[in-house]
């Protein structure tokens, strides 16, 4: 509990036990029974009175303060002294308790706002200095020591260690690293001493992209804060014009009819309303309840850039996944090698290796470990790329060509269809066919168990994007239980996919993509809602993508999306419960059914049970 808590608590107590006093005491004397009772309700309310003078000076009359004080002056000047002053103490204890459920909602933001390190070590001089990490520039060593966190991405220029990543993927598994590693910000370095190069200023760091990723997604409102903060904005003045009416008019047409006008009466009507209608719980509870979603969601490693977008995910029916790095891990390995045209399988991976050396492809990468030779790079030269085909080069003066099935159909080769499935690389040398190598994509471990939750989450289809042979993605598709797949797809037939999957779907119902962020980011943009998956230090994944998994488990994308669909049923939990409370004491206190002890429930109490029901976000343990 912090200091103001605690002053906020202990104005309650003195004044909650000045009150039960007072209430035991007779008092006939008018004045001194005022003047008593005056000192428990100005103890716990003149912050409230101050606020309202305030927005009554600055024209922002109609808030909770404004209706509070009226209340419960209106109620003192007619007499009702406890009653004043219990409506005010009430209040002031529902505001301890809101203030307290904010705070405990801002502690997963808070533990996540720790992984910003608070100096770097640099070498000066022969001895280690502590600067602040904005002054280090991108191409400086650091070292970081056991215990403390890495301030700024860069490469292990020595030593190694394992890396603590729990604050940024939610996973308590450390990473090992050594030399030549890339190492982000917001690790902790559990044992050796690190050297570090670093490779970006503090600012474009890992740390400090998710630190503004969180501070600023309170900016992106859902419709439903929109909706309370319209609601409230004609809400407030409709009741307050209400209570006014209801204290005039009845008086009013008693004396014309004939009637005692009953003024006190009515008046006492008009502020049990005015205290019911106050809209804390609906004001307070929707922004709480989303805050802890995002709240709970950053703990999982799950970093969500709005209310908005945690919302529109509770509505995905339709669940669009690439395939590599996403549902696979990413890891290629060669699992046949078919020869052809006389040409041997050592010749023909030697071929494929040369080929593909320049390349980074993960393809290429399996091809280069599969031939376990070193490559003399003066025996290539022109070297061309073909998006989405392969690649074209001179070896060893033989025109070389490696790459998929349609590479083949460009060039205009008859080419062997192999019976396994696998990702294909044909190979020609000199216009001749020389066979082609099968290699294999890794399913995850856990890909088959995360569809299925996926599907259990109220996901209606899930579609597989793939650049792989038909025969291969189908395999995969059919292992995986994936409801439809699209394969032999460029870049751009992504892209082309998910818009027609957007055409044919209901426009209430929401689209999500998620791709591992680094190549994906047109169709990350063009989705409903982006998801970028295994994002760990990954710049573009960051960027474009409207939640962000920090590690590659696909299970993380059903918690994101139970966190979304328990988050809206609260918050719609909240908006009907407390409007269903508000409208019945409304009409009951009007009628004169209800007293100001009601009133008080109407409002504190509903208040206190919107609040607690919205802490409920900041857990999700399914």
């Amino acid at each position: 509990m912090t200091k103001k808590q605690k002053k906020v608590l202990i104005r309650i107590i003195l004044s909650a036990v000045l009150l039960i006093v007072l209430s035991l005491i007779p008092i006939e004397n008018l004045y001194i029974r005022f003047g008593f009772f005056m000192i428990p309700y100005l103890l716990i309310g003149y912050d409230i009175l101050k606020k309202a003078v305030l927005g009554i000076v600055h024209g922002e009359i109609f808030d909770e303060n404004f209706l509070m004080a009226v209340a419960t002056v209106g109620a003192i000047a007619l007499g009702e002294y406890v009653e004043g002053t219990a409506v005010m103490l009430f209040y002031q204890v529902g505001e301890l308790f809101q203030s307290y459920a904010v705070g405990k909602s801002r502690k997963n933001i808070t533990e996540l706002m720790d992984i910003r390190p608070d100096y770097a070590n640099v070498e000066r001089d022969g001895k280690l200095v502590q600067v602040d990490p904005d002054q280090v520039e991108p191409g400086c060593v650091i070292t970081v020591q056991p215990g403390e966190k890495v301030p700024i991405d860069g490469v292990i220029v020595s030593g190694s260690s394992s890396l603590n990543t729990s604050a940024l993927t939610g996973e308590s598994l450390p990473r090992e690293v050594g030399e030549n590693d890339e190492v982000i910000s917001g690790c902790v370095n559990m044992s050796g001493v690190l050297r570090i190069r670093t490779t970006k200023p503090f600012g474009e760091s890992t740390v400090s992209r998710i630190l503004d990723l969180v501070e600023n997604s309170s900016m992106k409102k859902s419709r439903s804060e929109n909706f309370i903060t319209r609601f409230a904005k004609y809400y407030t003045p409709a009741v307050c014009i209400g209570a006014l009416a209801l204290a005039i008019l009845p008086p009013v047409i008693n004396l014309l009819t004939g009637n005692p006008a009953g003024w006190s009466q009515w008046l006492i009507r008009a502020l049990t309303t005015l205290v019911i209608s106050c809209p804390c719980a609906l004001v307070i509870s929707i922004p709480l309840s989303f805050f802890g979603g995002i709240g709970g969601a950053s703990a999982k490693g799950i970093l969500i850039k709005g209310s908005n977008y945690l919302e529109a995910l509770s509505r995905t029916t339709c669940l669009v996944c690439d395939k590599t790095g996403t549902l696979t891990k990413g890891v290629f390995e060669v699992t046949d090698i078919e020869p052809a045209g006389g040409f041997s399988g050592e010749e023909l991976l030697r071929a494929a290796a040369y080929a593909e050396h320049y390349s980074n492809h993960p393809i290429s990468r399996s091809l280069k470990e599969a031939y376990g030779k070193p490559v003399d790079a003066g025996q290539i030269s022109d070297v061309e790329e073909i998006g989405g085909h392969g690649v074209t080069a001179v070896v060893d003066g033989r025109k070389t060509a490696a790459g998929n099935v349609r590479l083949m159909k460009k060039l205009g080769i008859a080419y062997q269809t192999p019976q396994k499935t696998g990702t294909q690389v044909h190979v020609v040398i000199d216009g001749i066919y020389a066979g082609y190598i099968l290699i294999s994509d890794v399913v995850k471990p856990n890909a088959r168990t995360a569809i299925a939750a996926i599907k259990a989450a109220g996901v209606k289809r899930i579609v597989m994007l793939t650049g792989d042979a038909k025969n291969t993605a189908d395999a995969v598709a059919k292992e995986l239980g994936v409801d439809e797949v699209r394969s032999e797809l460029l870049p751009e037939d992504k892209v082309r996919e998910v818009e027609a999957l957007l055409a044919s779907g209901n426009k209430k119902e929401k689209l999500a993509f998620v791709g591992d962020g680094i190549n994906d980011a047109p169709v990350l943009a063009r989705a409903d809602i982006g998801i970028a998956m295994g994002a760990l230090g990954a710049d573009a994944a960051i960027e474009a993508a409207d939640i962000v998994l920090m590690d590659d488990n696909p299970q993380k994308i059903a918690t994101a999306i139970g966190i979304s669909r328990k988050t809206l049923g609260i918050v719609y939990q909240n908006i009907v419960f407390a409007l269903a409370v508000k409208f019945t004491c409304l009409a009951l206190g009007a009628l004169g059914t209800l007293n100001m002890w009601w009133a008080i429930f109407a409002d504190v109490g509903v208040m206190i049970i919107a609040v607690l029901n919205a802490t409920r976000a900041l857990r999700y343990n399914k």
